[in-house]
């Protein structure tokens, strides 16, 4: 997202390239992005890589999305409709100078087409040999879930992959989508992990109101009380690893259950160093714990509920290594279970 400067903020064709390069030597194949983003630009900047860089465009898994519009008010050029999504893709192969997407992303949810439609046009394209895989992003849990068992019923490609927003300051995922993905077998791509850059320490509440953040409300939205302690506890614990801030961060969400791949959004080599950093960075158990009790998320009912029922469905027990208590609600004993079934009697 970050490849162009098309919006007014991001990296040249130079600087990306760069960045593409170090990531690949630095052990990276996978690069994400979608057909949206810097106006088609970011995929134009991929694709000159790939040309004049690669010997082997097969050493890269390659993602892109479709649903966002390049044209504004042709109602056929966006979406998940099968005329938008052929011509999405016709134009992103284009774009990247490549024959084929090795993960083929729907951006959103599309509301207005049958997710049938959607995904029978997603199998025609991995059995036309145009993509390999597909996943969802910013989509419900119940949508997903519906996608993919009509997949299995009717025999088609399923999904394989999910990408969500999640970070420090976005776990609200962890009340539906992340229980549907560890149910369903989907990979977990976090986008955002840095919270467009307030998570990665160059925003603080001594600095508050003197930084003008280049995506403006996208980051002033996010720069409340709760974002400058977590920050502080990111910095302190940074210093206490001889780490950043931003690497502390990253290190937090790819422990998390479910998560595969942690979606960067370097716009410069020394952002991109420092969150390749967090790759060999080990929290201690105590870190954890900090930054989960400092961010814990309100969920929807009935994540809570659920979370507090083990004595109640299983009081007494251990089960897969986790002991419930016992049921204080529940008979003592047989006798007792005699006693109240023969009093109703």
């Amino acid at each position: 997202m970050t490849f162009g400067e098309d919006w007014g903020w991001g990296t040249s064709e130079a600087e990306s390239k760069r960045i593409m390069q170090r990531y690949i030597e630095s052990g990276g194949n996978f690069i994400d992005t979608a057909n949206f983003y810097t106006r088609g630009h970011s995929e134009t900047i991929i694709g000159n890589f790939i040309d004049k860089s690669l010997k082997r465009r097969d050493q890269l898994v390659i993602a892109t999305k479709f649903f966002s519009s390049l044209y504004t008010g042709d109602p056929n050029a966006g979406g998940a409709n099968r005329k938008s999504i052929f011509a999405a893709l016709d134009n992103s192969l284009r774009r990247l100078k490549t024959d084929y997407i090795d993960l083929y992303w729907m951006h959103c949810w599309d509301r207005f087409t049958p997710i049938e439609e959607t995904m029978s046009t997603l199998d025609d394209l991995v059995r036309a040999g145009k993509i390999r895989y597909i996943g969802f992003s910013d989509t419900p849990a119940w949508k997903c879930a519906e996608a993919q068992m009509t997949a299995r019923f009717r025999g088609w490609s399923p999904l394989i992959a999910l990408q969500i927003e999640y970070s420090l300051l976005e776990r609200t995922v962890e009340g539906e989508l992340i229980p549907m993905a560890l149910e369903l077998g989907l990979g977990v791509t976090p986008w955002s992990p840095l919270k467009q850059g307030v998570l990665s320490g160059k925003y603080t509440r001594a600095t508050a109101g003197k930084e003008s953040p280049d995506r403006g409300q996208w980051v002033s939205s996010s720069l409340n009380d709760q974002a400058y302690t977590i920050v502080e506890e990111l910095v302190r614990i940074g210093k206490e690893l001889d780490s950043s801030p931003s690497a502390v961060a990253l290190a937090w969400l790819q422990q998390k259950p479910g998560v595969t791949s942690t979606i960067l959004g370097a716009r410069t080599l020394s952002q991109l160093d420092q969150n390749i950093a967090a790759l060999d960075l080990n929290l201690k158990e105590e870190h954890i714990q900090s930054l989960d009790l400092l961010s814990t998320p309100t969920l929807n009912f009935p994540a809570a509920f659920i979370a507090n029922v083990g004595s109640f469905g299983m009081g007494g027990t251990t089960i897969n290594g986790e002991t419930y208590p016992a049921n204080p609600l529940a008979p003592k004993s047989d006798t007792e279970r005699y006693e109240m079934a023969a009093s109703r009697l």
